[in-house]
């Protein structure tokens, strides 16, 4: 019984520590669209995704699938933007 209790513990501060490991996203920066440029909200809700530790906000879903062709362009330009 001792036993059991010793491995549920292990695996509780485990998984906190884990979760603990988790960094959040950096923000996105941006008031449009990084694909198309399109002003964020003027097609309903963004969506959004985190990309290599970028939250990444586009103004449609359709929009994700562009974006996931060539990722590394984007995020230099989300990067470049965000300077300014």
């Amino acid at each position: 019984m001792k036993t059991i209790f010793s491995l549920i513990a292990a695996l509780t501060l485990s998984a906190i520590v884990c979760h603990a490991d988790e960094a959040k996203p950096k923000p996105y920066p941006l008031a449009v669209c990084i694909v198309s440029g399109e002003k964020l909200g003027t097609m309903g809700k963004p969506a959004v995704i985190v990309k290599d530790g970028q939250e990444v906000q586009f103004c449609c879903k359709s929009c994700i699938k562009d974006f996931e062709k060539e990722p590394e362009k984007f995020l230099k330009e989300i990067a470049a933007k965000s300077k300014k």
